[in-house]
């Protein structure tokens, strides 16, 4: 019998992919009737590009994706405070990918089209739960069923299977930040292949390319995010999320934000739309697996959008249940092996980017200096900069040294 997956997300069609590398039949139920390239862009971590290496994706990613060679934090000044190499720039033996979300979701879903055939992923079937065996759905002509060895909810922050475990759970969790974010066409900033993040804990920009340069125009395509803090008692409606923005609700905040080598407000004046989101995710369960179902990917650990972390622990979700598959067949057993291998550590995670993450450090330095300082090393030094960044990839499971030391999941093909 098959193993049934709710959802063709990154998580879902990683895992399709996976499971038909090591002949384990599937089938994916997707709610939406048509895949497009929807989304903005995201970071996929070296652990995560090497699973998709893999899979044989090397020379895809790398035509749509920008091989990010460096992430900097910076002050609300546009002064710097910490900047690292990244991907094999910091001797990882993968890239670190900046890369538009549904570029990267249609080239594993037409990846899994071709190899595992048109059926593999059946669209216009939404999940709406499980029954011993059998995954509900609600498709064109109703309600219906089918029953398969084991079920994997990769269905979102809004997982229905997730909601059948944990009924009182209630919605997702906001804390009162909001993001905009959108794509401009511009001149890329510093090396032209680097992630940047400025301000502080209330305020602060995030910028990357996510296409190389056109060498005619010398323009690539920046990916946004424009973050504030706000009061939610002050009328957001907060039931209404993903929207197209209005600029007047969050430009004015970045009015002065224009750095000698980045522009900020012209950067969101430049984007052809801006789409506003809440900065949500839930509290860490203890259990994800019920008898023949586990979650995984948003399902599972939905996470603030900090350290450039969600896509690719989905990824590595994928390639570790796919292992546990080929160590315990599709049993009870291997759910059970890939919650104990994962739950830990994406728990940790979940908790530590409330505290913002490897971004910590630009409220620490808002707190001593207010963003404005002449040599960084007065304010922070440089051992605890470094330390702060070590923690966390030792945390997210990408440190360089470990990853690049680390047995494969799962044999390439």
């Amino acid at each position: 019998m098959t193993v049934l997956i709710a959802g063709a997300g990154i998580a879902g069609l990683t895992l399709g992919l996976t499971l038909h590398q090591i002949g384990v039949p599937f089938r994916i139920y997707e709610a939406v009737r048509a895949l497009k390239p929807m989304g903005v862009g995201i970071n996929l971590q070296p652990n995560a590009v090497r699973e998709l290496h893999d899979l044989g994706l090397a020379d895809d990613l790398a035509e749509i994706g920008v091989s990010t060679q460096s992430v900097g934090f910076y002050s609300k000044t546009g002064r710097e405070i910490w900047t690292e190499p990244r991907g094999t720039a910091a001797g990882y033996h993968w890239p670190q990918y900046s890369v538009h979300r549904g570029q990267l979701q249609m080239l594993l879903h037409e990846t899994l089209r071709a190899r595992a055939g048109e059926t593999s992923v059946i669209t216009g079937h939404r999940a709406t739960g499980f029954s011993g065996h059998q995954l509900k759905l609600d498709g064109p002509n109703g309600p219906a069923s089918v029953e398969g060895t084991v079920i994997i909810g990769a269905d979102g922050i809004h997982s229905a299977l997730r909601e059948q475990m944990y009924p009182d759970e209630g919605s997702p969790v906001w804390g009162g930040a909001i993001l905009w974010r959108g794509t401009t066409r511009s001149r890329p900033f510093l090396g032209g292949a680097d992630m940047i993040l400025a301000g502080h804990d209330r305020q602060r920009i995030v910028a990357y390319p996510i296409t190389n340069t056109d060498p005619a125009t010398g323009d690539a395509l920046i990916n946004w995010i424009a973050e504030l803090r706000v009061d939610p008692s002050q009328g957001w409606r907060k039931e209404d999320w993903n929207r197209p923005a209005d600029l007047r609700d969050f430009l004015p905040a970045f009015d002065d934000w224009v750095f000698d080598w980045l522009d900020v407000p012209g950067l969101i004046r430049g984007a052809e739309a801006v789409f506003e989101y809440p900065m949500v995710d839930r509290d860490p369960v203890a259990r994800w697996t019920e008898g023949p179902v586990t979650l995984m990917g948003d399902a599972a650990h939905p996470t603030y959008p900090v350290g450039s972390n969600g896509a690719s622990q989905a990824i590595v979700d994928a390639r570790t249940l796919g292992a546990c598959f080929a160590a315990h067949d599709k049993t009870p057993e291997a759910l059970q092996a890939y919650e104990a291998s994962v739950r830990p550590r994406t728990s940790a995670v979940t908790l530590a980017n409330r505290g913002s993450g490897p971004d910590a450090i630009l409220q620490m330095v808002e707190d001593r200096c207010g963003g404005v300082f002449d040599r960084i090393e007065d304010v922070v030094p440089q051992d605890e900069l470094a330390a702060h960044s070590a923690k966390y990839k030792r945390l997210a499971g990408f440190d360089v040294d470990a990853l690049n030391a680390q047995p494969a999941l799962i044999g390439s093909i």
